[in-house]
């Protein structure tokens, strides 16, 4: 078994994972939008574009997201996606490309509990924890 975040945007989706692609690496395997799918009749004609799915598949990750219908799409809240790294270098330079134009919510630095953690979020609003194990 894997567990596999799923990400919810307000019509964000699209640009939200070509960000995480450039940041973690890794391919985009499906962006599926409703244009052109049996779904296109049931989808407002203004949100035919958004994303109806998306998976982003790198080396020891996956992750899925969509464009919430507009009525339903809330803001991320009780969850933080959580990333671990071995190399602290590398844990800050997914942190701060993560945080930059978000919110830092811990900056990151070594704690009793790690060699790098910081919290987050992203421009799009998702809630993301950097954590770098001590060695």
């Amino acid at each position: 078994m894997q567990i596999v975040p799923y990400l919810s945007f307000g019509g964000k989706c699209r640009d939200a994972f070509a960000f995480y692609q450039s940041v973690l690496g890794g391919e985009i395997t499906h962006m599926i939008a409703a244009r052109g799918t049996p779904a296109e009749p049931h989808v407002a004609p203004e949100n035919v574009d958004d994303i109806m799915h998306a998976r982003l598949i790198g080396e020891g990750f996956a992750l899925m997201g969509g464009d919430a219908p507009p009525s339903m799409y809330q803001t991320p809240a009780g969850f933080s996606v959580s990333l671990q790294f071995d190399n602290t270098d590398e844990g800050k330079r997914v942190f701060d490309a993560l945080a930059e134009g978000g919110a830092i919510i811990m900056p990151f630095d070594a704690t009793f509990w790690a060699a790098g953690f910081g919290m987050c979020h992203d421009r799009f609003g998702t809630p993301w924890m950097v954590n770098c194990e001590i060695a």
